[in-house]
């Protein structure tokens, strides 16, 4: 019974002296594509697995022509500023498109 005793110790003090390091903010995601990024980001699996109609549900909008004709669209490869890329790197998550089956893999990653 001498564990009974020692079960309520109290938790070691920490020394107020030492500096906490500042949190970097995170980077938050708006625009049009901030319901993919919230789609993607509540999602538990490692992989998620979309057809370009269920993109353009989730969205409310029909994707645009280079994401159905280039895949440097999704893979962010594509030169200018591709906000629309934030939605699933903001969520940690990869994007590879099958252009011909009309589908996208987003992998998480690590």
């Amino acid at each position: 019974m001498e564990w009974w005793g020692r079960r309520r110790m109290p938790a070691p003090s920490r020394r107020l002296d030492v500096p906490v390091p500042p949190r970097m903010p995170a980077r938050n995601m708006s625009g049009p594509y901030v319901l993919l990024h919230t789609y993607l980001d509540n999602r538990f699996a490692d992989t998620v697995v979309l057809t370009f109609a269920q993109v353009e549900d989730i969205v409310g909008f029909p994707l645009p022509e280079q994401a159905l004709l280039q895949p440097e669209w999704w893979t962010g490869a594509s030169t200018g500023s591709a906000h629309h890329s934030d939605s699933w790197t903001l969520a940690r998550r990869t994007a590879v498109p099958n252009l011909g089956a009309k589908i996208v893999s987003f992998a998480r990653a690590y």
